[in-house]
C-alpha cells in the first residue's frame, strides 16, 4: 500500500481519496477509522458467548419476532438490540435498510436482479440471496451506482 499526500490550498475540507484494485478487510478499516464509524458491534454466538463483531464482516441483520440476528459469511449472532438502533447507530456506513426487517451491507452484494413488483434480489458475497422490498430497492440501486 502507498500513501500519497498533497497540500491544496483551494479545497475547503480535507478528501481522502482511497484507490484500489478489490475492496479488503484492511481498506475496510481504514474507510470505517476515517468516517468515524463504529467498528464492531456485540453479538452472541450459538454457544452463548459474547462477541465483537466487526461491522465490516457483517452480510446483514435480519429482525425475527422480538429477535435481531447478524449474519457473516461463517456464523450468526444474536444482537441484542432493536433493528432501528442498528440502522442510527450505522448511519452513514456501508449498512442500509432494504425491508422492514432487513438492514443490509452494500459491500457485500455481488449482484442484484429484478423482481416482481420493483423488488429486488441482492445476492451476496456468499451466496446468499436477499429479498429488498419496492420502497427501499431504488435507495439501494442509488447508492451502488454511485460507489
Amino acid at each position: 500500500m502507498k500513501l500519497i499526500k498533497r497540500q491544496d490550498d483551494s479545497v475547503k475540507e480535507p478528501v481522502i481519496t482511497i484507490e484500489y484494485i478489490k475492496w479488503t478487510e484492511e481498506l475496510d478499516n481504514i474507510s470505517n477509522m476515517i468516517e468515524g464509524r463504529r467498528a464492531s458491534i456485540a453479538g452472541y454466538g450459538k454457544d452463548g458467548e459474547l462477541y465483537q463483531i466487526r461491522t465490516g464482516a457483517i452480510l446483514y441483520f435480519e429482525a425475527v419476532g422480538d429477535l435481531v440476528f447478524a449474519y457473516t459469511k461463517d456464523s450468526v449472532y444474536e444482537i441484542k438490540q432493536r433493528l432501528y438502533q442498528i440502522e442510527e447507530e450505522l448511519k452513514g456506513s456501508d449498512v442500509i435498510r432494504a425491508s422492514k426487517s432487513v438492514l443490509l451491507n452494500i459491500r457485500k452484494i455481488q449482484k442484484l436482479r429484478p423482481a416482481l413488483n420493483g423488488r429486488l434480489y441482492a445476492t451476496l458475497t456468499n451466496g446468499e440471496q436477499v429479498m429488498i422490498t419496492r420502497s427501499y430497492s431504488k435507495d439501494i440501486k442509488g447508492v451502488i451506482m454511485a460507489s
